[in-house]
């Protein structure tokens, strides 16, 4: 059975920090992210706020998706998530 594969965009609270990644499971990543004790760059900026995803049939353009956000501007990433989420909401997985 095929599985779908997401690219994810995470903000904080006031949308000044952003954190993007790949999963398999968006429900269950995006609760880790809520719920995580440990240190980490999520964790440290409070950034648990869902405001875009994607998906893909295949994990490599999942991948290749991520790496193309990242490597993009801040600016491009705002555009984007503005584009299908203008108010910045947070989204059900």
């Amino acid at each position: 059975m095929p599985r779908t594969h997401y690219v994810y965009i995470l903000a904080n609270k006031y949308n000044n920090a952003l954190y993007i990644g790949v999963t398999n499971n968006l429900r269950e990543r995006v609760y880790q992210h809520k719920h995580t004790e440990a240190f980490s760059h999520t964790s440290r900026y409070n950034i648990t706020k869902l405001v875009y995803f994607e998906s893909f049939e295949y994990v490599e353009k999942a991948i290749a998706r991520e790496k193309q956000l990242k490597g993009g501007s801040r600016g491009r990433k705002d555009a984007l998530i503005n584009e299908h989420n203008p108010t910045w909401r947070e989204l059900k997985p």
